[in-house]
């Protein structure tokens, strides 16, 4: 009697077990299908080199040659990149010292209600003699958005005590980069190093509501020769400002 109980009781439970994983409607698993084709349609839009798709890149995302001669910049000693830049993204090298996200201005310029004009009210600070000693561009090295050398720092000094003097000025950083690599990546990698100048800015003092970011990635060159000396005048972050 006892046996047959315990019996009982094993049937009954595989049963509700049977029901419980039955029990997902046809609404749920259309869900689920509609999540999956989502994430799957990302990846598409990332190989296919989609502008619009800003995902953080990572080393273990890409399938690389091996091949150390490859790299004369020192750059990529574990991947030749030159196979496949025109359709993959290649990750930041400086990328664990990517800027952290500071406080945003209050307004967005040209937006209804800023008081702050759109970005084509500002102006090249080289047309103005008193700014275009100070908002000098600033430089990167290749595939970098970390600010190095004293000329780029004493061009954020002297920036700093300007603005810091001149509340009526509004400045927008600009971020560009050599014509090398996918156009997806350099948009992401000229959104650091603009970004990165901002912060830099900030954290001496500059007021955040004055300050503003945009990138262009490779489409707006200031060289348009393809040499080394050339790319190194693209990497650079540019300033446009508007005095109020």
């Amino acid at each position: 009697m006892k046996k047959y109980s315990f019996i009982q009781l094993i049937v009954l439970v595989g049963t509700a077990i049977t029901f419980q994983g039955c029990s997902r409607t046809g609404s749920d698993v259309w869900e689920d299908t509609k999540s999956a084709g989502r994430h799957m349609g990302r990846s598409v839009g990332a190989l296919a080199g989609d502008s619009g798709y800003s995902r953080q890149a990572y080393r273990d995302d890409f399938e690389c040659i091996d091949d150390e001669s490859s790299a004369p910049e020192g750059n990529f000693e574990d991947c030749d990149y030159s196979q496949q830049v025109d359709t993959d993204f290649v990750p930041l090298r400086d990328q664990a010292n990517a800027p952290q996200m500071s406080r945003q201005p209050r307004e967005t310029p040209g937006e209804p209600g800023s008081s702050i004009p759109g970005i084509e009210a500002f102006r090249d600070p080289s047309t103005n003699p008193e700014l275009a000693p100070i908002f000098q561009s600033i430089y990167f090295e290749y595939d970098s958005s970390l600010i190095k050398g004293q000329r780029n720092l004493q061009t954020l000094r002297n920036i700093t005590d300007y603005m810091r003097r001149h509340p009526n000025v509004y400045a927008f950083i600009e971020g560009h980069t050599d014509e090398r690599g996918p156009q997806s990546y350099n948009f992401a990698l000229g959104s650091r190093r603009s970004n990165t100048v901002r912060n830099t800015l900030l954290s001496d003092g500059v007021n955040p509501d004055n300050i503003f970011t945009v990138s262009y990635g490779k489409d707006r060159p200031a060289v348009m020769e393809s040499h080394e000396e050339g790319w190194s005048r693209n990497r650079r972050a540019e300033f446009k400002v508007y005095v109020r």
